[in-house]
């Protein structure tokens, strides 16, 4: 009898053990691996929508205007702000953008 009563109370550890594994599983799913594939999406969606005349910062945190698009590349002018006639142009590529100062009306 004894023998039994260790051989359920085995076998419901199990279970639980079972059930906890599974739960934290679905909990780094929902925390940790969720949200950073929206902000995936996010990111992809705001590289495509990139426009001639877009301020932007990119992630070395240099800030200036869209002057050029091509496939891969953004061409980036700086100085803008500070004397026209000192005008830079960078070439990054789009996955460098980091943020779209401009807003867009939704069409």
């Amino acid at each position: 009898m004894n023998e039994t009563a260790s051989a359920a109370s085995s076998g419901g550890s199990m279970i639980s053990l079972i059930i906890w594994i599974v739960l934290m599983i679905v909990m780094f799913y929902f925390l940790l691996i969720r949200p950073q594939k929206k902000q995936e999406k996010q990111q992809k969606k705001m590289l495509a929508a990139l426009q001639v005349g877009d301020k932007v910062v990119t992630v070395g945190g240099i800030c200036g205007k869209i002057s050029k698009l091509k496939d891969d590349y953004v061409y980036i002018e700086t100085g803008f702000m500070a004397n026209p006639n000192e005008r830079t142009t960078i070439k990054f590529e789009r996955a460098a953008i980091k943020t779209v100062l401009t807003v867009h009306e939704e069409q």
